[in-house]
């Protein structure tokens, strides 16, 4: 009888712990070939000219990829990493290696869902499967109280039925040992150069140093825990405004070098310490899950923007000047400019001050939001796209999540300028009270 090779691609999935696909491919195999695909098709251009996934985020990646490469290592096995289309690439490869099925995540958005399907035509012309699993998600999907297509799209409504009604499934094993086939060539990590972007340096100010990876990510989740008795009582003027309960921990969530379900049970785990700061990290978490499971419902007609005659009127006529003051930190408001610079120089903002600048771009500026998301999706780190275009949907009201707004800034921005610290370590050069007096 002949070996069994199941092929699994990884996406934004990249770690060995509580990684479904994985584990499976190891029961069901003989041998396992594990492969990141570094897609083209992120690193385009967008409208603006500037690349889909900016350096910062790119940076992160290559960092989260080579780890997965040393941590499938470190348990016999070898990760393929290629540059290129997935759908050229994987049936490539399968043939190559006489692969028997593809198993991979399911993802929701739009964009991921057709590079999926595209990859899936794939392999259908050599008669492969691509084999679904869901694993990025804190409730399983199965587990939910209702189906996809009654979630309520309330997320207050979401909040209470699932806590109620649901339970988070225990986190799986973690492989000892992998065996994979005997590779020609595993390929190598391409440059930030390779990918079309510059270098980016790193600037004293940042108030968190994020390294990509799983073992990142485990030691900031073992860190948060450590001096949880003082949470409320450290601050740091370089951290974002509201910044008190913040995990940093998205990064990561973001590429699934940690999973939901790890998180929340360490959380469960310390809960007793700090009441306040656990449960925000919770509900953050339901957050993500509702984004996605509104995305799965809707597909894209849960950020679908209005484009009738009223509201095209309401928007500003100067839109492309409004837009770049304020991707710049230009706007001439220091706490809306302070953010947006940390932003550009970090790649990562809290979640408060994401609402306080896509507030003050929809609601003062009144710029189509669909620009502060695309800016978004270049910028930060922990960019995923059902959190980032969900959330911006949400700010804007374009979908019913507004029933249960939250942590939103509805206050004008001039009504928050007392954070002079944040406010004069993202100014370079001119202090907050200066930078006010000139800007009245």
């Amino acid at each position: 009888m002949s070996e069994r090779t199941i092929l699994v691609w990884f996406r934004n999935d990249l770690r060995i712990h509580d990684n479904e696909i994985l584990l499976e491919a190891i029961r069901k195999a003989d041998k396992v070939l594990p492969v990141y695909c570094f897609d083209p098709y992120y690193f385009r251009k967008n409208p603006s000219g500037n690349s889909k996934t900016g350096s910062l985020r790119a940076r992160f990646l290559i960092e989260s990829v080579a780890d997965l490469r040393k941590n499938l290592e470190n348990i016999g096995g070898t990760l393929i990493i290629r540059i290129g289309d997935p759908a050229e690439i994987l049936p490539q490869l399968a043939t190559q290696y006489h692969v028997n099925e593809v198993y991979h995540h399911r993802e929701v958005a739009h964009e991921e869902t057709a590079i999926s399907e595209g990859v899936e035509t794939a392999l259908w012309k050599i008669k492969l499967n691509l084999k679904h699993f869901i694993g990025h998600t804190l409730y399983h999907k199965e587990d939910l109280p209702f189906p996809i297509k009654d979630i309520p799209d309330s997320f207050a409504v979401f909040k209470k039925k699932v806590e109620r009604d649901s339970n988070v499934r225990p986190c799986i094993g973690t492989p000892e040992t992998i065996h994979t086939p005997e590779i020609v060539d595993a390929g190598e990590l391409p440059t930030l150069k390779q990918l079309g972007l510059d270098e980016p340096a790193d600037d004293p100010r940042s108030a968190a140093l994020f390294i990509g990876g799983e073992t990142a990510a485990l030691n900031q989740l073992e860190q948060i825990f450590l001096n949880t008795a003082h949470a409320d009582t450290i601050k740091n003027p370089r951290n974002s405004p509201g910044n008190d309960h913040s995990s940093n921990l998205s990064p990561w969530i973001a590429l699934g070098c940690i999973s939901l379900r790890q998180v929340y049970w360490e959380v469960i785990k310390h809960q007793h310490s700090n009441l306040h700061h656990t449960n925000s990290l919770i509900l953050d978490l339901l957050w993500r899950d509702y984004f996605r499971f509104m995305f799965k419902k809707h597909g894209q007609k849960f950020i679908a923007a209005k484009n009738s005659d009223e509201e095209t009127q309401l928007l500003a006529a100067n839109q492309d000047e409004l837009f770049e003051n304020w991707k710049n930190g230009e706007t001439r408001v220091p706490l809306i400019d302070a953010i947006m610079h940390e932003l550009n120089i970090t790649g990562y903002i809290n979640n408060y001050s994401r609402q306080i600048v896509a507030s003050f771009l929809i609601n003062d500026l009144k710029v189509d939001w669909t620009k502060g998301a695309a800016y978004f999706e270049e910028k930060l780190i922990d960019y995923s796209p059902a959190s980032n275009w969900g959330n911006w949907a949400f700010i804007a009201g374009v979908n019913d999540a507004r029933e249960s707004r939250y942590a939103i800034a509805t206050r004008p921005a001039n009504e928050l300028e007392t954070k002079n610290d944040f406010i004069d370590t993202w100014l370079p050069g001119m202090k907050s009270v200066d930078y006010q007096a000139q800007s009245s």
